[in-house]
């Protein structure tokens, strides 16, 4: 591998999740007040917006538990442009009660109002041809439409609880199917076209804007998904097609009993025999939709921790080898010129070291780990070299004010010597000074520590389900012009200013 191949050039983003924009029915979309914040962007300096997957939602309501690792979520898709093109009517959404969704994602109300309104839209809709297009530009539909209309037709169960015929993908048992459920098929083709050509649309706004976007790329794919329905020779399932072991992390200070995930786990040895022809159709799609990718859990492509399925905790998983440079040149050679990122938080071996060393991806700091029980010599951000991306913290991680409020005395004390304050309401701005002025290339900072916000702003808490979890809105009016220009000028201050015009130029020297 060419050392420095997937480096960056010094910048800064944001990190933002769709679901947590600002807007009036329910939930983040691509509508206008995504290009809002594409021009928010723009205008404080920032060349990057770093998203997590976009991805329909399963368990728990979480983007990592989803129905496919190909499909988008129809959720995001923005009411106002189906009403200019003529599928809605204004009064067809705008009077339903979406809960109190200036501040949270209620996703009672997302389900229960949404794919009604899309139905709605659907009925509408007149361009068969686009629809069949889409589909044959897509092969990876055919399959997903099907689950997606059998799991309703199931009442909504995981496809192992499924009819014996259609869970074991009976032929005559699939045909009838097809035939029984075409026109539920073809509405879920109408959302992931629709979807399809509004986020490309609102990636061609932002590309026009300077605005790179940073996707994510689940490791795993969930149980419930027609990922592992249709391919479950892929998977480490037994002859019940029940998993085997299940995904997850080992004990460690943050977690006395493991993180238990739950995915299956992939069958190394078989994507090896079938050319890792679905990881390479998954990778091609992930890099039609975003200008870079973070991949999650990298480490796991060089060993994975395997807890036997059906244990409550996961203290009694083992290390098992992964696929390692082999699976490396695979993404070299099926997506040329890829921007990569490798999350690779966690706990290192020489062997992900060298892993990480041979892809030249370039890998994660985290600031909010330098400081506390859990900080190691590589976490000092006066370490960090061009060749990582630093961020305050992650969609898993608490907000810098939040992590400041909960952090131990002797951590503050550490944090505050080390900016060189006495003053504990420095700590936000002063963690993302600490990241901004690092020697990392890229540092993407959470908008929660950019507005300042506390532990209610919180994206995730890592082995918990439900609560708060995946919810978090931004309100609308947020992003003011004072917090613009305060972001562009630290950003300059920093070196990692930049323009649309200067980011087109350095993208294409890359």
């Amino acid at each position: 591998m060419i050392a420095g191949k997937h480096s960056f050039k010094r910048a800064a983003g944001v990190l933002l999740p769709v679901s947590s924009l600002p807007s009036p029915y329910g939930i983040g979309n691509f509508g206008k007040d995504a290009r809002h914040w594409v021009d928010f962007l723009r205008n404080a300096g920032q060349t990057y917006w770093q998203t997590l997957p976009l991805s329909p939602t399963g368990e728990g309501d979480s983007p990592y538990q989803s129905f496919s690792a190909f499909a988008g979520n129809q959720f995001f898709i923005d009411f106002d442009t189906l009403r200019e093109e003529g599928l809605l009517r204004r009064e067809e959404y705008e009077e339903l009660n979406w809960g109190n969704s200036d501040k949270l994602v209620d996703y009672k109300m997302v389900y229960m109002h949404r794919e009604p309104v899309l139905r709605k839209a659907f009925s509408r809709f007149q361009d068969i041809a686009s629809l069949d297009s889409f589909i044959r530009r897509n092969p990876w539909f055919e399959q997903y439409g099907l689950y997606m209309a059998i799991k309703a037709a199931q009442g909504l169960r995981g496809w192992l609880e499924w009819d014996e015929q259609l869970r074991n993908k009976n032929e005559d048992a699939i045909n009838k199917a097809k035939v029984e459920f075409d026109e539920d098929i073809q509405f879920h083709a109408f959302t992931q076209y629709q979807f399809d050509r509004q986020w490309s649309a609102l990636r061609a706004y932002a590309n026009a804007n300077g605005v790179r976007i940073i996707g994510d790329i689940p490791i795993y794919v969930s149980l419930d998904s027609a990922d592992i329905w249709g391919n479950r020779n892929l998977f480490q399932l037994d002859k019940n097609h029940v998993p085997t072991e299940v995904s997850g992390c080992p004990p460690d200070y943050f977690s006395k009993e493991g993180q238990l995930w739950g995915n299956p786990l992939y069958d190394w040895e078989a994507m090896s025999e079938s050319g890792y022809g679905w990881w390479i159709s998954r990778l091609r799609k992930s890099f039609d939709l975003f200008d870079v990718m973070r991949i999650d859990h990298f480490r796991g492509l060089e060993s994975y921790y395997a807890i036997p399925y059906g244990d409550a905790t996961a203290e009694n998983g083992r290390w098992k080898p992964g696929p390692g440079r082999e699976f490396v040149d695979i993404i070299e050679n099926s997506v040329k010129d890829a921007k990569i990122i490798a999350e690779d938080l966690g706990f290192h071996t020489d062997g992900v070291r060298e892993l990480l060393n041979y892809s030249g991806y370039p890998g994660m700091k985290i600031v909010q780990y330098a400081f506390g029980n859990d900080a190691t010599d590589d976490n000092i951000p006066y370490k960090y070299t061009a060749d990582t991306v630093v961020y305050t913290g992650t969609h898993d991680n608490d907000t810098v004010k939040g992590w400041s409020h909960g952090a131990s005395r002797a951590s503050i004390r550490q944090v505050l010597e080390y900016m060189g304050t006495r003053r504990k309401r420095d700590i936000p701005d002063g963690m993302i000074r600490l990241a901004l002025q690092s020697g990392s290339n890229l540092a993407i900072i959470p908008i929660q520590d950019w507005l300042g916000l506390g532990s209610g702003a919180r994206m995730n808490t890592p082995s918990t389900v439900g609560g708060q979890n995946w919810r978090w809105r931004m309100s609308r009016g947020a992003l003011s012009s004072r917090l613009s220009e305060k972001i562009a000028r630290m950003t300059q201050i920093y070196g990692r200013h930049s323009t649309p015009e200067a980011v087109n130029r350095r993208l294409e020297s890359q």
